[in-house]
């Protein structure tokens, strides 16, 4: 009998101890993440605006830069450290708020940076700061060309772009082009998979494409960006706008998709349907789920029973096994568009480009800080 008493007593503890292992962390532990991995890019750069060398040299108003730049006003926006708010505007300053190749660009990727120049421009408006970014934006809509966005990466890029011109101009052409080239992108370029809830990167990927396990390609950070961006232009938008319905449709399909492919330990795979393609931890689409995920908790549309475990498991994986001790981010997969590139990824591996993960765990961070 003692025995017996025993056994149970350690199989209690033991449940017990998996059970607070699992809790959400308290805000204040959940911010402290945020500002050891922040404080560690923003002393290795202390010059934001000094070019970025990798296997070439960039200007560093280029999109990996402005995810990351994304993430820190969303940590502003919870800590507002006037470093933060200084930080991003001696970025936008160095630029001269200017856009990479130009102002003509109609590329996604060089308009990145005008979502923090937006998002500067309201708190400081001086015409000057979205000058580059709007003459970028009007130059697309001069013309009647809505299949630039041929890559899911492209809607995160730039759709918070056409909101926000949207919202400061009061001109709701910017969201009804902006609304005319997501559809190009998931139905008339036929992107995205309703059947499964998922997004195929970009053409190469539609079948008969197929992963080694004969599935569809569903990458990660790929999916991950569509639901950044779905979840950042609900936020920006008016409740009232005639293409709310549509977004929302799509992200609770994603989100219906993505919570069983989760791992056991907490991240998400690279190949969301073959986890024996580079199967292992990794960061940055694991950080844009979860900011999906406690986004869509925290304004009621997600149910908190269902997915606040799986955010849960999925920001402790974050927060405890790829934050180290110095700030540095590991298991980020570099730059590419499929599982196989930037690898391997571990605890240790050095992406190419170490500020777009940054960006995706501080936007990640953000949302589940809220959830306290």
């Amino acid at each position: 009998m003692k025995i017996k008493l025993n056994f149970l007593i350690c199989c209690m503890l033991a449940l017990s101890f998996l059970s607070v292992a699992q809790q959400l962390p308290s805000k204040q532990e959940v911010i402290d993440k945020m500002v050891l991995t922040n404080a560690y890019l923003m002393k290795k750069w202390p010059d934001p605006g000094v070019n970025v060398i990798t296997n070439r040299e960039r200007p560093s108003n280029l999109w990996t830069r402005g995810v990351y730049y994304e993430g820190l006003i969303a940590l502003y926006s919870i800590k507002p450290d006037k470093a933060y708010l200084q930080y991003a505007m001696d970025w936008g300053q160095a630029h001269k708020w200017g856009l990479r190749n130009g102002n003509q660009t109609r590329h996604a990727d060089n308009q990145c940076a005008g979502q923090t120049y937006l998002a500067i421009y309201q708190i400081d408006p001086k015409p000057e700061i979205i000058k580059d970014i709007q003459t970028s934006v009007d130059g697309m809509l001069a013309t009647d060309k809505i299949d630039d966005w041929n890559w899911i990466d492209a809607l995160q890029m730039a759709m918070p772009v056409f909101a926000k011109l949207a919202v400061i101009t009061g001109d709701k052409k910017y969201s009804e082009r902006m609304y005319e080239m997501y559809m190009d992108t998931k139905v008339t370029q036929g992107l995205y998979n309703k059947k499964d809830g998922l997004w195929w990167r970009d053409a190469d990927f539609l079948p008969p494409y197929k992963e080694p396990n004969g599935e569809d390609c569903y990458w990660s950070r790929g999916n991950g960006w569509v639901v950044a961006a779905l979840v950042r232009v609900m936020d920006i938008l008016p409740e009232d706008d005639p293409h709310q319905k549509e977004y929302l449709k799509t992200y609770k399909e994603m989100m219906k998709a993505l919570l069983p492919l989760q791992r056991e330990d907490g991240f998400w795979n690279v190949s969301l349907h073959d986890p024996g393609h580079f199967g292992g931890k990794e960061t940055t689409g694991t950080a844009l789920f979860i900011y999906g995920m406690a986004w869509g908790v925290n304004r009621g549309i997600l149910k908190s029973k269902t997915y606040l475990p799986a955010i849960t498991k999925g920001w402790n994986a974050l927060a405890n096994e790829a934050v180290h001790d110095n700030g540095y981010l590991g298991y980020v997969q570099g730059t590419g568009k499929e599982p196989k590139d930037g690898q391997p990824v571990t605890y240790t591996s050095k992406p190419d480009f170490e500020d777009y993960g940054l960006g995706c765990f501080l936007l990640a961070g953000s949302e589940v800080y809220k959830l306290q």
